[in-house]
């Protein structure tokens, strides 16, 4: 059986910017609230932390300044996918060099591989270190899906530990939770946290719970004593995780925290802050379960 890296939730961090540059004050706090609020491990540099427009520099300052913040107290995993293999594999270098517990690369996006070339891609990245892969498949954003073949090929590598299915379907989550110890499953979507728990999963790399770790956690705790109150905890908070969706990620997420007060809505383009119709219904939304304490 391969090492489990987490089980629980895991939280795609946000990256906090204040003109132009990372805000580390605000994200040190981000980091401070989610270890009180006990979540499992932190994602840094992921896709809800824009690693697309980070530069490997200010990667590598997130995933140090992590280091130090965190200080051994809960798992990180370092994002360093990127679509060029080589860039990857040097930056999944720097990962273990950093001390991560894990590295999420995410399915190289615009090139569109083929099947032989993912294989070829993630085997260069797991054999460049020894630190835990996790496979994360996004076709949405990435334009390319990994195949359950590709994935089972994948899962033979010792170091290819576990994977972050954000597709749309339910059916692939089965099929995924069916290769058992050879790999992982967490959700990607906050909204199939409880369907994959049901089919074997373990747990969810979370949107949501950069600003509701508490209420996600929830739903994984409950779960394994009475599965049928979480699945009402995980469609009590549907509205709300549906309003993070209504616009790119993560700018309803930033909005959202911004309202939290713990960062402002700063992205970097071509992201730009929510339309206030969607505004609008992320407040009214937090404010429900702001009133449900």
């Amino acid at each position: 059986m391969k090492n489990i890296i987490f089980s629980g939730v895991c939280t795609a961090l946000i990256t906090p910017f204040k003109d132009g540059y990372i805000d580390f004050d605000s994200l040190g706090r981000i980091i401070d609230m989610q270890i009180e609020c006990g979540i499992d491990a932190l994602v840094i540099a992921g896709t809800t932390g824009e690693a697309a427009t980070l530069t490997e520099k200010e990667r590598l300052s997130l995933f140090e300044f992590a280091h130090r913040r965190v200080r051994g107290r809960l798992p990180l995993i370092f994002g360093v996918g990127t679509n060029d293999t080589r860039q990857t594999v040097r930056l999944a270098k720097e990962a273990e060099r950093l001390f991560a517990d894990g590295i999420l690369v995410v399915t190289p996006y615009y090139n569109k591989g083929t099947e032989d070339g993912l294989i070829k891609h993630y085997l260069s990245v797991a054999d460049a270190t020894d630190v835990p892969v996790i496979l994360y498949n996004v076709p949405k954003r990435t334009g390319v899906d990994l195949g359950i073949s590709v994935i089972k090929r994948l899962s033979e590598c010792e170091r290819i530990v576990a994977i972050k299915e954000a597709g749309d379907s339910i059916d692939r989550l089965t099929q995924l939770a069916a290769m058992g110890d050879d790999l992982t499953l967490y959700s990607g979507n906050d909204s199939q946290i409880y369907a994959c728990l049901a089919v074997g999963g373990a747990g969810v790399i979370s949107v949501a719970s950069n600003v509701i770790p508490k209420q996600i956690k929830g739903i994984c705790e409950v779960y394994k004593n009475d599965p049928r109150e979480a699945l009402r905890m995980q469609n009590s908070l549907m509205p709300f995780i549906s309003s993070l969706f209504l616009e790119t990620n993560p700018a309803p997420i930033k909005y959202a925290m911004q309202l939290m007060g713990y960062s402002n809505e700063e992205l970097r383009l071509p992201l730009a802050p929510p339309y206030e119709s969607t505004k609008r219904i992320i407040r009214a939304e937090l404010e429900k379960i702001e009133s449900i304490g």
